[in-house]
């Protein structure tokens, strides 16, 4: 089981990645809306914004009125950030749960 420091830090992390491909993004994809990330064996959250394709305004804490809901084991979730487990898969499995209106998901596939 991963610690809550090494997934606040992968999170971190796909946030720098985001911002480094933002600009191809950014153009492709018009979405702007609250996260939440919860993290189940932890008991853990974090929240912060998709806004111009970047990850922003990361921060401890769930957000109960996050638009989009991405909630996984911490284990799952540096799994992901890493690259090593493929959303969609992890998602078909139940690893992973994202709750979000169809038209977000769809968005969100580009951004993955």
């Amino acid at each position: 089981m991963a610690s809550v420091d090494e997934c606040r830090q992968a999170l971190h992390d796909l946030a720098a990645r985001m911002e480094r491909n933002a600009e191809t993004v950014r153009d492709k994809i018009d979405l702007d809306r609250t996260l939440a990330c919860r993290i189940t064996d932890l008991d853990a959250a974090f929240h912060g914004r998709i806004t111009g394709g970047r990850l922003v305004d990361l921060a401890d804490g769930d957000d109960p009125k996050a638009k989009i809901v991405l909630s996984s084991s911490s284990d799952d979730l540096l799994a992901l950030v890493r690259g090593e487990l493929d959303v969609t898969k992890a998602v078909a499995a139940r690893r992973v749960s994202i709750k979000a209106n169809p038209f977000d998901l769809m968005k969100l596939r580009k951004l993955l």
